[in-house]
């Protein structure tokens, strides 16, 4: 519980940090479509950061459940994945980074069906 919601607020504080450096720090100096990239990966990083914090509270009152440890860790995969190569690839141009993106795209769908099956297991 304690885990994630320190990663969680990492990730937060990372994606303002990240979105700041992209518009003050990266305008004018990467193509408009790099820009829209980047902007992808800070949102879905901030989405995911607060994703980490819901399920380590969510933990605080079901400390037992594998579905919400696994989700929290796949939300946090995903970031890095997903978001992680978005930011690579907005800064070198390297295409190939794309094929990595839809690995961490899947981690976040799977890691919300969790949260669903948590809840609907113990709400």
């Amino acid at each position: 519980m304690k885990v994630l919601i320190i990663l969680g607020a990492i990730n937060a504080f990372l994606s303002v940090a990240l979105g700041a450096f992209g518009a003050h720090g990266l305008e004018g100096k990467v193509e408009q479509k790099y820009m829209e990239t980047w902007q992808t990966g800070v949102q879905y990083q901030m989405f995911h950061a607060v994703g980490l914090l819901i399920v380590g509270v969510l933990l605080g009152k079901f400390p037992a459940s594998a579905l919400l440890t696994w989700s929290g860790w796949l939300m946090l995969i995903g970031i890095i994945l997903f978001s992680g190569s978005l930011y690579v690839l907005s800064l070198t141009k390297i295409s190939i980074l794309g094929a990595v993106t839809p690995f961490g795209g899947v981690s976040f769908l799977v890691a919300w069906v969790l949260v669903v099956i948590a809840a609907v297991k113990w709400l």
